[in-house]
């Protein structure tokens, strides 16, 4: 044999010499005694402490033949598979008094070899035993989930396959949220249960509400297999809100599709914003359930709730509404759909409902009892948090029992804090009830707008159980346009600018008539001029001017078969005072007819209604001197004899027709 084939063979054996050693050495080496250097250099990558306390164990296996599909010679290569057990992770230096981070009993994983050459960390198989998590988070944001990171982007990729959990518990402490909650994860016994493989449940705290939960998940979540769904099953309550879910993720490991039916019940739909991050307005109790669809990007989510349907207080809701997840805020978009809408369930949007409900919905805030506007504030520094187009629609109102409106027609739209209802819009009593509503939150306090029309409203479909066969009914009609500054109904009520003005053709006024309107002020003040009895109106109009929250009355005329009827005075709505004076004009003789002029005073929620005692005194005096000439006469000066009065509305129905305008938000209305 010649020189060079036998340095070629000799060669061949040495490397394979080599090749041997380093097997024998893999095969045979304690590992464990590598333990202080992969401790060390772990630690000084993460910049905490890291250490396998226990023992680290390596072993060979036949490759798995189908994660990733392998042929050729790649069938041959062995894998590692590296067992290490009591593993503890610490906390970075401003949590290190808490203790560790977490702690595993046992990590199992396999690893490809062959991806090492193209700088990919492939982990076919992550199974971890009995982790124990704590999650920490001060009130200055600072948490111990941030790890140490290098200004370089790293050239190695990690992709983890499968990954399985084996009884183990997650705390989160949260200065931020308030949130104190714990949960424990449980293995499930795989003969009995054939689609779940793990069992959890949690208790705690968040935002000062109890927390508390169960549920079932897969017990091998898959991290790659995009057709490989993972079965999910929660119940959630925190405080009195409940969410439930049923169905699969799919990729959980980016979230990349979600298939759930989702139920959710609570005191208020709000409180589901620091949940779920969705703002929504306040309700009474309501119960939804519907199909949750979600598809995860990396720069764009979309969530879309289809087909929920459910109850909010009295009133049913049902639709699908949208939630995008982009930039610069995210939309909330839809439609949303009653069939039947109680009145009084969109009281709590505004905080006009009592405070009982206030109580029962967990909301801070109490009407005062001196007060009748509603003084709750708009949050409006939570409407940044997302723009809104959200279009409502309900085909019948009922407010309390027997008064029906019907056809709302509800536009919402929030754009960078600015919200706005073009067009509110009720269907009521054969007419119909306008607006269109403008709140900008960018300022504070918060400017708004409101232009308001009515028209052809009928009293007698308005009010059915009055007896149309005993009068006549008329029409109610009205205009509105007002701007404002302030944070609730009452104070921008008290600071608006504007006009008002309303006419009513053709009707009939009664105290049951004041009273079904709950117009208590009007009941007082028609049974002391008419008493009970129904009294025949030809026309009512009145223009009243506002200014810094107090209406003037420019003109407020009745006209009745009895009597024309002025009223004067203002009605002051910051402080919310009464000051009118009502003076009715007799057309005809009228035995014991009052003319000395009604007062009305007080506040809004204790008004008081009552004569000039001095003008009284006056004509009781001449009556006793007449009755001293002659029995007949003390009555006189009671008797109105004005009988050539007559009432025309129609010189006040081109100026009160005239279309009411409104100074800019915050500019204040010439007299």
């Amino acid at each position: 044999m010649s020189r060079t084939p036998k340095i070629i063979l000799w060669v061949l054996a040495g490397f394979v010499l080599v090749v041997a050693a380093i097997v024998i050495f893999i095969l045979t080496f304690d590992w464990n005694r590598a333990r202080p250097w992969i401790n060390h250099r772990v630690s000084e990558a993460i910049g905490r402490e890291f250490a396998i306390n226990g023992n680290l164990a390596l072993s060979w296996q036949k490759p798995d033949q189908t994660t990733p599909p392998l042929s050729g010679w790649s069938r041959w290569v062995p894998w590692p598979r590296l067992n290490a057990q009591d593993i503890t992770l610490g906390n970075p230096d401003a949590f290190k008094p808490s203790g560790n981070m977490a702690s595993v009993k046992q990590i199992t994983f396999t690893l490809n070899p062959l991806p090492l050459l193209a700088h990919d960390i492939s982990v076919p198989t992550l199974d971890i035993d009995s982790p124990d998590v704590a999650l920490l988070r001060d009130k200055d944001a600072q948490n111990n989930w941030t790890f140490k990171s290098s200004d370089q982007p790293s050239s190695w990729n990690l992709k983890l396959g499968r990954l399985i959990l084996r009884k183990g518990t997650l705390q989160l402490t949260d200065a931020i949220q308030k949130a104190d909650i714990k949960a424990e994860i449980d293995t499930l016994d795989p003969a009995r249960e054939k689609v779940y493989g793990l069992a959890w449940n949690l208790k705690g705290t968040f935002n000062k509400a109890p927390v508390s939960g169960g549920g079932k998940a897969g017990g091998v979540l898959s991290l790659q297999d995009q057709n490989q769904p993972y079965p999910l099953q929660a119940d959630l309550h925190v405080g009195k809100t409940s969410i439930g879910v049923r169905g699969t993720l799919t990729k959980p490991a980016e979230l990349a599709a979600v298939d759930l039916r989702l139920s959710l019940s609570g005191a208020s739909m709000a409180h589901l914003f620091p949940l779920t991050g969705v703002l929504l307005p306040e309700t009474p109790p309501f119960a939804t359930e519907g199909h949750l669809i979600g598809q995860i990007g990396a720069n764009q989510s979309t969530w879309t709730y289809e087909k929920f349907s459910g109850k909010v207080g009295a009133s049913d809701v049902g639709g699908t509404l949208k939630y995008e997840a982009k930039k610069p805020r995210p939309m909330l978009s839809g439609e949303i759909v009653s069939n039947l809408l109680r009145f009084d369930d969109l009281a709590p949007l505004i905080g006009a409902d009592s405070n009982a409900s206030k109580e029962q919905r967990g909301a801070a805030e109490r009407q005062p009892s001196d007060k009748v506007l509603p003084v709750k504030e708009f949050d409006t520094t939570s409407w940044g948090a997302l723009d809104a187009d959200v279009k409502l629609t309900a085909r019948k109102i009922l407010k309390q029992k027997d008064l029906p409106i019907s056809d709302l027609d509800a536009h919402l739209k929030l754009d960078d804090r600015v919200l706005s209802l073009t067009p509110l819009n009720f269907g009521i009593a054969g007419g119909n009830l306008r607006s269109d509503i403008k709140l900008d939150g960018r300022d504070k306090p918060m400017k708004s707008q409101l232009k308001l029309s009515a028209r052809r409203i009928k009293i007698e479909k308005l009010y059915p159980e009055l007896d149309a066969s005993k009068t006549s009914f008329g029409e109610i009609n009205g205009d509105a346009a007002l701007s404002a500054t302030g944070n609730s109904v009452g104070a921008m009520l008290g600071s608006s600018n504007g006009e008002l003005k309303t006419l009513v053709n053709q009707g009939a006024i009664s105290k049951l008539l004041l009273e079904q309107m709950g117009l208590n002020v009007g009941n007082i003040v028609v049974s002391k001029l008419f008493g009970d009895k129904q009294v025949k109106l030809h026309c009512l109009a009145g223009d009243f001017p506002i200014k810094n929250g107090v209406m003037d009355i420019r003109t407020f005329i009745l006209d009745t078969d009895d009597a024309l009827i002025n009223v004067e005075g203002r009605i002051d709505m910051k402080e919310e005072q009464l000051g009118l004076t009502i003076r009715p004009k007799s057309k005809g003789l009228r035995i014991i007819s009052l003319r000395s002029p009604l007062y009305v005073s007080g506040s809004f929620k204790n008004p008081d209604v009552g004569v000039d005692k001095t003008v009284l005194a006056l004509r009781a005096g001449g009556a006793v001197l007449l009755g001293v000439m002659a029995p007949v006469a003390a009555i006189l000066p009671l008797i109105n004899v004005d009988r050539d009065q007559q009432a025309d509305c129609a010189n006040l129905l081109d100026e009160v027709k005239k279309q009411p305008v409104a100074p800019a938000p915050g500019k204040t209305s010439a007299k």
